[in-house]
């Protein structure tokens, strides 16, 4: 089992224990952590839905995101996947949400926010939202699984101690 694969398992248990269900909003990673998530067998106990929300127009429709956010900071930015985290979780039944959005490359970044740079957003129902910044390195592929990695063991750690 490799990482991911372990990661998604100990969220899953941290879930299952405390009878919640997850969001996953998603932007570089496309829907990455949602399907690791749902790869296990017995995840509809646990996992209550994912928004790709790759373009900013969906960010805004699907998950409440202001346009001015997205106008002042960027889809990239510490604001937006604040705005995304809750908006999980206001669109849906869950109790905590994930939110990601990055630049996965090869293209599209700059010297403010260069590829690589992906920010994590973690949401629990009626409690503060935690943000989480990162900067990887490799091919799209690489930053993209990295993101979904740190999304998930964001995850873990906000269940098993927060």
């Amino acid at each position: 089992m490799d990482e991911l694969a372990r990661a998604a398992q100990y969220l899953a248990e941290l879930l299952s224990a405390r009878g919640w269900r997850i969001a996953t909003a998603e932007s570089c990673t496309g829907g990455l952590i949602a399907k690791i998530l749902t790869d296990a067998a017995g995840s509809s106990r646990w996992f209550e839905r994912g928004f790709v929300t790759y373009a900013n127009e969906a960010k805004v429709e699907m998950l409440g995101v202001a346009v001015d956010t997205l106008s002042h900071h960027g889809a990239v930015s510490e604001a937006t996947v604040r705005e995304m985290a809750a908006g999980a979780l206001r669109h849906s039944h869950a109790d905590v949400a994930v939110a990601v959005s990055g630049i996965a490359g090869p293209s599209g970044g700059s010297v403010d926010k260069p590829v690589g740079l992906v920010w994590l957003g973690f949401a629990v129902r009626d409690a503060k939202i935690s943000v989480q910044r990162h900067q990887f390195t490799g091919d799209r592929d690489a930053v993209r699984q990295a993101a979904a990695l740190a999304a998930l063991e964001g995850l873990v750690a906000l269940l098993r101690d927060g």
